[in-house]
């Protein structure tokens, strides 16, 4: 497996709307609305690693923008070290979890599998994942509708998100609203999502959960998730 292909998995499943490739370093910007679409996604390696990192933190100062980097397996050598040095602080460690899709994944019945996300299921998922203001839950609905999607839910109490991308099917937006925990509602969304992976003919799920969130991760674990790789972010 190539080191940077969660990197563009990940890319393209939650795609930026604005995106200047910069010698194979992709900046990406969307408004503010998520770390993951307003951050350098730092592929390859630049001539001139320092020169690469002030072009990038120009590109985000133009737009009135922190200037954030994606660090993963594929990021470019040097370049963690580098941010370090220039007092970028480390935030959010993120685990890649993958699982085979080797059998139909046994699915209760209640979960509504649409193509576009209603906008209930935009609240319920802003509700447990809004952090960006008024603004926030239009841009994420475009960055979210950038690519064909399924979006899984279960009334207003539980969301999530799955994207067919070859082989590989991953899985976002897992929320479930605070007053509907501990009803297994996440884990009826995850099998209704890893089920139509099965039958879109996916053979791997992956997903990403921040390491601290350790509820998610016990979930994921139970259907078979095992991590593969991890990711952070740096920000100045």
């Amino acid at each position: 497996m190539n080191d940077d292909v969660f990197d563009r998995l990940v890319d393209r499943a939650w795609p930026a709307f604005h995106r200047v490739d910069v010698g194979g370093w992709v900046l990406r910007a969307a408004d503010g609305v998520t770390k993951r679409a307003n951050s350098v996604l730092p592929l390859g390696e630049p001539e001139n690693l320092g020169e690469a990192v002030a072009e990038a933190e120009k590109f985000y100062a133009d737009r009135g923008l922190p200037c954030v980097f994606s660090v993963g397996a594929g990021a470019s050598g040097g370049l963690d070290a580098e941010l370090r040095a220039r007092d970028y602080r480390l935030v959010d460690p993120t685990l890649v979890m993958t699982a085979p899709l080797t059998h139909a994944v046994p699915a209760g019945g209640g979960v509504e599998l649409v193509p576009e996300p209603s906008q209930a299921w935009l609240d319920t998922w802003w509700s447990v994942d809004g952090r960006f203001g008024d603004e926030g839950p239009a841009t994420a609905g475009r960055i979210l509708t950038g690519v064909p999607a399924v979006y899984a839910s279960l009334g207003r109490q539980a969301v999530g998100r799955g994207v067919v991308q070859g082989e590989w099917f991953g899985i976002y937006c897992m929320a479930v609203a605070p007053e509907a925990r501990r009803r297994g509602h996440g884990r009826e969304i995850l099998r209704a999502l890893l089920s139509h992976a099965w039958e879109q003919g996916a053979q791997k799920a992956y997903l990403v959960v921040v390491e601290s969130n350790t509820a998610a991760r016990s979930l994921y674990g139970q259907q078979g998730f095992t991590v593969s790789g991890r990711y952070h972010y740096r920000v100045r």
